[in-house]
């Protein structure tokens, strides 16, 4: 009995001490967009920056990163990612960067792919990716305003 009171003061003191914690300091909550647990459709996040092409990962280099599974093309790959992720993961999740400019969350579609100022965002469509190119620097500016807050809509 005496045991389950400790047990129950123990618990109660570590909740007390991770609420006390600032808010960037407790765990990021899982943001990446992804199908079946795996980040941007299993494509390589680090070749569209070094091919400049939107690559199939393979099962075989794979990475666990932000709660989702990333995967590579080749060892080189998944070793850059792992030296550095957040050079390489898509900005606003992987989620289309159109809809996030307007505060919506929709599949992003890594054949629709632009990099800007290192880094890289994905779209949803043809007709977005037009859109996207003609007002790039105010969509990623709306876009900022609404990322990470649109995650608890």
């Amino acid at each position: 009995m005496e045991s389950n009171v400790i047990l129950r003061l123990v618990l109660m003191a570590a909740a007390v001490l991770f609420l006390s914690l600032p808010e960037t300091a407790r765990a990021e909550p899982a943001v990446f967009s992804s199908r079946s647990g795996v980040a941007i459709g299993g494509y390589d996040a680090v070749a569209f920056f070094e091919h400049g092409a939107a690559e199939h990962g393979r099962r075989s280099h794979a990475v666990m990163w932000k709660g989702v599974v990333w995967r590579f093309a080749s060892a080189r790959n998944q070793a850059r990612f792992e030296a550095n992720p957040r050079a390489y993961a898509p900005a606003f999740g992987g989620y289309c960067a159109y809809a996030m400019s307007m505060g919506l969350l929709h599949e992003g579609n890594p054949q629709l792919w632009a990099i800007v100022d290192g880094e890289l965002f994905l779209l949803n469509n043809r007709r977005v990716y037009v859109l996207w190119q003609a007002d790039t620097a105010n969509l990623i500016t709306a876009g900022r305003s609404h990322w990470p807050a649109v995650l608890q809509k």
